[in-house]
């Protein structure tokens, strides 16, 4: 369990920031899958011999792993495994399988190439990961948000757009899709491109959702205790509010809501 939780840990790190690079975050799922599979295909030695100098270590008894395997449910039935298989094949790859899987169901074809095309929009190196063709297969990806006259005029938009963002030097040196958005409101280009600062606030809402969702039910048992049962619908958003924001809210001063509530 170890082992696996210290594989996933910097994905699982960059899945919940609020401000998550795209990039950074389809790079990790990839490398986090291939060490997945090599710790599946030659892990289970090493694994194994860091397990033995731990019990060595702390003078815990250790099977032998050539002898049979004794189910300790049906302890005298013969299972004509040896230690080794059952620990290696049976639970060692099992739960490495189960792994890979989840990361398969979470991480599909679809949801890989949603998070490619987002990339697109990141203006890092001077927006060197953009792509015209991934912007507008971004946006077959909201139907909803996207008419047919707007994905035609999107063709257009974003030629227009990235010729216009490289030639303005306050473009130049922003570090996330959250920089860009804020420089574009900020000259006033959200309104010039319309369409694709749409994708953009798609792109930003999308990574964000899981881990607000996330964060919003482990809050939810939080504040909700048996004393507060009753508590009412306004209420409680205001306590989740500022329990899941609370960053935020750290910023503001006894002053500022002792004014507010004056007026």
């Amino acid at each position: 369990m170890l082992l696996i939780l210290g594989l996933t840990n910097s994905l699982s790190v960059a899945l919940q920031k609020k401000d998550q690079d795209i990039l950074n975050v389809v790079s990790l799922v990839k490398t986090t899958k291939q060490q997945l599979l090599k710790v599946r295909a030659d892990g289970w030695d090493s694994h194994l011999r860091k397990i033995l100098e731990f019990c060595e270590k702390h003078e815990i008894s250790v099977l032998n792993m050539d002898e049979d395997f004794v189910n300790p449910r049906r302890p005298r039935q013969r299972t004509n495994i040896t230690n080794r298989h059952h620990y290696e094949y049976e639970c060692f790859n099992t739960i490495m399988d189960l792994q890979i899987s989840e990361f398969d169901d979470r991480f599909n074809e679809v949801n890989s190439e949603l998070l490619l095309c987002m990339a697109s929009l990141s203006p890092i190196d001077s927006f060197r990961e953009f792509d015209a063709s991934k912007l507008l297969r971004l946006a077959e990806f909201y139907p909803s948000d996207f008419s047919y006259v707007e994905r035609r005029t999107l063709e257009h938009q974003v030629s227009i757009y990235i010729d216009n963002v490289l030639a303005d030097e306050r473009f130049a040196r922003l570090k996330s899709l959250g920089d860009l958005a804020r420089v574009m409101v900020d000259t006033r280009k959200h309104l010039s491109h319309p369409l694709v600062y749409k994708l953009l606030k798609l792109a930003l809402t999308l990574p964000v959702a899981t881990a607000t969702v996330e964060r919003c039910f482990s809050a939810m048992k939080i504040v909700k205790t048996n004393l507060r049962n009753r508590i009412g619908d306004r209420y409680m958003s205001d306590c989740l509010t500022c329990f899941i924001e609370r960053d935020v809210f750290e910023t503001v001063t006894n002053e500022t809501v002792m004014v507010s509530f004056k007026r």
